[in-house]
């Protein structure tokens, strides 16, 4: 196994400094001065290891989505069928490693500029079109053709409306009862007419 190099460390303690800072401030107001205060750094080192606030902010979400692809992969390990890894993938977006306040409130902070910067309206796209053909996949095994669309949309827009109650509300989330209700939705949804 290899050592993290310094830079490799310092990188990841900018990017959590800066999940902290944005949850705190918001994402319109957060400056790289709040950033480096909650790193215990300056507004200079951020620039020296990122360039701007626009490429540190990408970062974060190049790491959400990091996160997002892992437990994805963790929760396909053990799926078996397409019923199972539809539930794996839906399991993922409700991960403890992911779901939680900050992140989600994040989430919905980068969302809502994505249209406004073309790095975040990029990853904005690949997640999306990862996560439909996701769910394409296995509902294609499972639907018919004619309702195999509503049934992933609304699967995606289930996910994407927990997720903006989730940062909308303060305190803290419960991973476990989103999966729990997400599975609920989908079998509604598989058995719907």
């Amino acid at each position: 196994m290899s050592k993290k190099r310094i830079r490799d460390i310092r990188h990841e303690e900018l990017i959590d400094a800066a999940i902290q800072a944005i949850a705190e401030h918001g994402y319109a107001q957060v400056t790289m001065t709040d950033i480096a205060k909650q790193a215990g750094s300056t507004a200079a080192s951020i620039n020296y290891y990122f360039g701007s606030k626009d490429q540190l902010i990408q970062a974060v979400m190049q790491l959400v989505l990091r996160t997002l692809k892992a437990a994805n992969l963790r929760h396909l390990k053990m799926a078996e069928t397409p019923y199972d890894r539809l539930m794996a993938g839906l399991d993922a977006n409700f991960d403890e490693t992911l779901f939680t306040s900050a992140t989600c409130s994040i989430w919905l902070q980068f969302w809502a500029n994505a249209p406004y910067h073309e790095g975040l309206a990029r990853l904005q796209r690949v997640n999306r079109l990862r996560v439909t053909s996701h769910f394409r996949a296995e509902l294609r095994q499972l639907l018919p053709e004619n309702r195999m669309a509503t049934v992933q949309q609304a699967l995606q827009n289930y996910i994407d409306g927990v997720w903006i109650e989730a940062a909308m509300n303060p305190g803290p989330v419960d991973a476990k009862a989103a999966r729990l209700e997400a599975r609920r939705v989908a079998d509604l949804l598989l058995k719907g007419g």
